[in-house]
């Protein structure tokens, strides 16, 4: 199965349409895809995984196989509620918390730091194009999303240590995400990380060439109105090397209002005989326009009764 893979400098020229038919797509039938030429600096991710390596190695690989979860397997014991993972989190907006996290070189929090302002840079041209694809105003997702201090942007670093008996623990439980659209910057050689789609689970390959795999969460469901579903994933553990994962989340504000775009919805309470009367001069017309005049209809009657 192919998963869409979304070239941004087709968005200039001839194939365009089409790009944008697939990223359409995309969103609708699946709730992720990858996306190349995007413009993020390949080196720089490079020194961003190689920096997460060291430090997982020298402050985090210990700790992790002397924890609790690596008894209960040792054991054989019920790991139903356990995720085979080692993480931290790192706010990056509206503050960020990189220089609190303990033994984080210099070099690290610089290089991230450029990274994610590369990132941030995508989370909003792929926000701005699902806009457009849904006939949106191209910054309603950005604004939706907007608290007092803008946008919300976070990254859990994970790693999925090599495990003795993947059969016994999942690496990450399935899930949906809770917030906007995801950016995954993953391992090019370890596989894990598996998304349903229709009814199957999909297996995500390690990406090479630095690509970038998207999901969108449980908020543009909501601000699509159901049009593009967030979707089941899971990261299964591996037996034969440590698989690395660094997801960064363009998400709502905390004090940001979250709700469907009006554009996106059906009117809705209104008497059937104004819909028949507007139908009756409309009949042999498209029934957009009619959803529309009724949805100000509506809202009149609603405005009147307040």
């Amino acid at each position: 199965m192919e998963i869409p893979m979304i070239d941004l400098d087709e968005l200039h020229g001839e194939k365009r349409s089409k790009t944008m038919a697939l990223l359409h797509e995309a969103c609708e039938k699946w709730g992720f895809f990858q996306v190349d030429n995007h413009g993020i600096d390949k080196k720089l991710m490079e020194r961003v995984k190689e920096l997460v390596n060291t430090y997982y190695d020298e402050n985090l690989k210990e700790s992790f196989y002397d924890s609790e979860i690596v008894k209960c397997l040792k054991n054989k014991e019920s790991m139903s509620n356990m995720d085979w993972e080692s993480t931290f989190f790192i706010w990056h907006r509206p503050t960020s918390n990189i220089n609190e996290i303990p033994n984080l070189s210099e070099e690290f929090c610089k290089t991230m730091d450029e990274y994610i302002a590369q990132l941030i840079k995508l989370a909003e041209k792929l926000s701005e194009l699902m806009c457009e694809n849904l006939g949106l105003e191209k910054n309603y997702i950005k604004e939706a999303f907007s608290g007092s201090k803008g946008t919300a942007v976070g990254t859990k670093v994970a790693k999925y240590p090599e495990c003795p008996n993947p059969e016994l623990v999942r690496g990450l439980r399935e899930h949906t995400d809770a917030g906007g659209i995801i950016l995954l910057l993953q391992d090019d050689q370890v596989p894990g990380l598996e998304f349903l789609k229709d009814g199957a689970w999909v297996q995500i390959p390690p990406s090479k060439n630095n690509t970038i795999f998207v999901n969108t969460g449980d908020q543009v469901e909501v601000l699509s109105n159901g049009g593009y579903k967030s979707v089941l994933h899971r990261v299964m553990a591996e037996n034969n090397g440590s698989r690395l994962s660094i997801a960064t989340f363009y998400n709502p504000a905390g004090d940001a209002l979250i709700s469907p775009a009006p554009k996106l919805l059906y009117p809705n309470q209104y008497s059937f005989q104004d819909y028949l009367k507007l139908y009756s001069t409309t009949k042999f017309s498209e029934k957009g326009p009619r959803f529309e005049s009724m949805k100000t209809m509506a809202n009149g009657h609603h405005n009147l009764h307040v």
